[in-house]
């Protein structure tokens, strides 16, 4: 009986703690109650950011009530605080009879948006984020103002993405900076941006934005729900954002796609994608995506629609190429002789006479040795690692065609791949058929040209297989889709290309107006102009 009571008397203590806390403020807890005294304030912000030596406290009085304002020095334009508040309220006399509360908020309004905190999660979230907070004393609120002003990057062109016609801006670490650019672009009521924190210590900035009423509301509910269900410590890149919220892990392919470009993100966002922005991060996320999306470049549409269709296709050429070149050598020279003509297959011997290895170690050697050059010359600065990416494979090729190592019709091979490889416009999908390339090459070296047809058909397989949020990753191709053909081997005029792709936008789906192709609209006539025989 006695534990018993005790722990009903324990009930009771924490019961009537409770209602006191209840009593002093009845929505928030004791302990994220801003506290009247503003040196007590202080204290705390000291206490809990550890005394940190770029944080600012400048005291003032105003009505005759003492204040405090602070800062992060970095990140809140320090100029812009003192020579346009604090100096304002030294040099200017107010009436006692002023609220002194209110004669605070109406100077900080002129500084930039202005906002009430009374709990101290918004007062820490603000500081960290940039913003100054004011304190008075002798109230249990402060004043949040955004005074963000630390250092950014310029607009500068593109660095992966280049294009000839199109244009020469690239977004920016700065979150502001990227969403202002896609609204240059869009001058829309409907263009809509919704933002969130992620990240339990990095409270990294997010921005979703797409286009309402073109967007499927299935999609744009999907990516927030992805999102919101991230917990991690910090996010740091736009590529943690990729690798938390696809729909499958186990695969080489982007089942996202990236850019670095505005008019590329911004064409997305107009055909119905959704457009995630990572403050901190230049390459902004777009989804769903599809494998054709990753062949296209956006000189595509800044030129003439058979010259970019004739190019589209040998891009996908070459990805072909990049992904089989090696093992069609190494099935051809291995098992099936009899299909390579006759005077070819004699000079391939005659120069494979003196290589010791089999082709599948010949061309792993050279495949290996050309990834080290190309990972060296991408790390090294850059004057420096253009140098010895093209003198080291000049060099390393030369002499290992002399030694014996390897044959001259390998150094060719190998050497096509890898022009074929640098032709695809997504470095992602570039990366996935180099790694792709070394499966093949075992498939040819057990099974010939067998094993070459099983891994395209594996392949083909794992493909129609793959989902972006939902929507197949082959789409319009499989499940084939007539209507939605205008934008994917053959590049339709942009005249013709009258209705968004179905799969992707469940809105409006008309986005080119009737009797747009070119042309005179109005027969001439059948005679000169007048005064003319």
């Amino acid at each position: 009986m006695s534990i018993l009571s005790k722990m009903l008397k324990n009930k009771q203590k924490k019961r009537q703690n409770d209602n006191y806390r209840q009593q002093q403020d009845p929505q928030k807890p004791e302990e994220q109650v801003i506290l009247r005294s503003y040196l007590d304030n202080v204290s705390r912000i000291k206490g809990e950011l550890g005394n940190s030596t770029d944080l600012v406290f400048r005291e003032f009085t105003i009505c005759q009530h003492k204040g405090t304002v602070v800062y992060i020095d970095g990140l809140a334009d320090e100029k812009l605080i003192c020579d346009f508040f604090i100096e304002s309220l030294s040099d200017e006399e107010f009436d006692s009879r002023q609220e002194p509360f209110q004669v605070m908020a109406d100077k900080a309004v002129g500084l930039g948006s202005l906002q009430i905190a009374t709990e101290w999660n918004q007062v820490f979230d603000s500081i960290l984020s940039g913003n100054t907070i004011f304190f008075l004393d002798g109230y249990n609120k402060a004043i949040n103002v955004e005074t963000k002003g630390w250092e950014m990057r310029a607009i500068t062109e593109p660095s992966t993405q280049l294009s000839i016609r199109g244009p020469k801006d690239a977004f920016t670490e700065t979150l502001r900076v990227s969403t202002a650019q896609i609204r240059r672009r869009i001058k829309s009521p409907n263009l809509w941006l919704e933002s969130m924190k992620i990240g339990m210590v990095s409270q990294t900035d997010i921005a979703i934005m797409y286009l309402k009423g073109v967007a499927n509301e299935k999609i744009v509910k999907e990516v927030k729900e992805r999102l919101k269900r991230i917990n991690m410590d910090a996010i740091q890149s736009s590529g943690h954002i990729e690798q938390l919220i696809e729909d499958q892990a186990w695969t080489t392919f982007p089942t996202t796609y990236h850019s670095e470009r505005p008019d590329v993100v911004t064409s997305h966002i107009l055909e119905g994608r959704v457009a995630i922005i990572v403050d901190g991060t230049p390459f902004v996320i777009t989804a769903p995506a599809v494998f054709i999306q990753f062949f296209q470049a956006p000189d595509d549409y800044y030129s003439r629609f058979d010259i970019s269709t004739g190019i589209r296709i040998l891009r996908i050429l070459s990805f072909y190429i990049a992904i089989i070149g090696p093992a069609i050598y190494i099935a051809g020279t291995t098992f099936h002789q009899e299909m390579i003509p006759t005077t070819m297959a004699i000079a391939i011997a005659a120069q494979r006479e003196n290589v010791p290895f089999p082709a599948f170690v010949e061309a792993l050697i050279m495949e290996v040795t050309f990834e080290i050059l190309r990972e060296a010359g991408l790390r090294l600065p850059r004057a420096v690692g253009q140098a010895v990416s093209i003198v080291g494979a000049l060099v390393i090729g030369q002499a290992a065609v002399q030694a014996g190592i390897v044959s001259p019709v390998m150094v060719i091979v190998v050497s096509i791949t890898a022009i074929a490889n640098f032709s695809t416009p997504s470095f992602a999908m570039a990366i996935a058929a180099r790694l792709i390339r070394f499966f093949m090459m075992g498939l040819a070296t057990v099974l010939g040209f067998y094993g070459v047809m099983l891994g395209l058909m594996f392949l083909s397989i794992h493909l129609c297989s793959l989902r972006s949020f939902g929507i197949p990753y082959m789409m319009p191709i499989a499940p084939f889709n007539l209507r939605n053909q205008q934008d994917v081997f053959v590049r339709f005029p942009v005249w013709a290309m009258k209705n968004r792709p179905k799969f992707i936008s469940k809105g409006n789906m008309v986005r080119t107006g009737e009797n747009q192709k070119p042309g005179p609209k109005t027969k001439p006539d059948d005679q000169g102009p007048k005064g003319e025989s």
